[in-house]
């Protein structure tokens, strides 16, 4: 082989056209393509906790003493899903349980460095956000908005 050329399996593909066909009218896929672009910003300029995590934590700021019940019914998920959460967010130190109004539950709370980290998640999130819609004029971004709170009623 040459010593200026790489092996064919590096070498750079010419980027073809590929058709979409039906996908490109579809609420789900331009949904996903577009989570994606967001996810990959919060990644890179949020960083510290995955967009899902991060939510929790500022969900149980907003709400101190929240039940993991009610938190998980807020977010959709399970609850044994939502105390795998809960579980790793006071292994980092961010969040603790303490008895909720009965033996049953437990309340949640921030620890004081999961008030720092809140304090920091909302400043980076108000850049991201910031970032990921400033193709948008400010009446898109309130209109995308509410479309996006009919679509997930």
């Amino acid at each position: 082989m040459p010593p200026n050329r790489l092996p064919a399996r590096h070498a750079k593909r010419a980027r073809t056209e590929l058709r979409h066909g039906i996908l490109t009218q579809l609420l789900g896929y331009r949904l996903r393509l577009a989570q994606q672009a967001v996810f990959r910003d919060f990644a890179a300029s949020v960083g510290e906790l995955s967009p899902g995590r991060a939510g929790i934590v500022l969900l149980v700021e907003a709400n101190p003493g929240v039940t993991q019940g009610t938190l998980a019914e807020a977010v959709r998920l399970d609850r044994s899903t939502m105390v795998g959460v809960i579980d790793s967010l006071e292994e980092r130190g961010f969040v603790e349980r303490r008895r909720g109004r009965d033996r049953r539950t437990n309340a949640l709370w921030l620890t004081r460095p999961g008030r720092v980290l809140a304090l920091k998640l909302r400043q980076r999130i108000e850049r991201h956000e910031r970032r990921v819609s400033a193709c948008l004029s400010d009446e898109e971004r309130v209109q995308l908005l509410a479309l996006l709170a009919k679509l997930a009623q």
